[in-house]
């Protein structure tokens, strides 16, 4: 499990750095302010999870349900929300709308909430 988040980090960090290249190069052309900055906070959000996935990854044993449901929150939270933006916005800047596909961003939006409330639940728990 200390592999999968510490290579889910990793790879989660690379992507945000790609698609942040690339929305400020390459789409800066063909999108519009407002879905840029959907973008945007799509790479921050990526960006920011992708780096505490890699501090957890190299902090937590991953021995208890907890550590492993909060990884899995952040994990899945992460691709859920971030990847629905950008789909979202690329194909609705070509004019196509998929309805189901803006249901996963606030699925992913909750999975990141409970991963930071089972963090803040494991420090609570650490202290009493």
């Amino acid at each position: 499990m200390i592999l999968l988040v510490q290579l889910s980090g990793a790879l989660l960090g690379l992507l945000a750095v790609i698609f942040g290249a690339f929305g400020a190069h390459r789409l800066k052309r063909s999108l519009n302010p407002e879905q840029l900055n959907s973008i945007e906070t799509g790479v921050k959000y990526q960006f920011y999870h992708a780096l505490l996935l890699l501090v957890l990854g190299f902090n937590l044993g991953f021995n208890s349900p907890l550590e492993t449901a909060m990884a899995y929150c952040f994990m899945y939270g992460t691709l859920l929300f971030s990847f629905s933006i950008y789909l979202l916005t690329l194909l609705g800047a070509r004019g196509r709308k998929v309805p189901y596909l803006g249901l996963l961003t606030p699925l992913g939006g909750l999975l990141l909430v409970i991963g930071w409330g089972l963090l803040l639940y494991s420090f609570v728990a650490d202290m009493v």
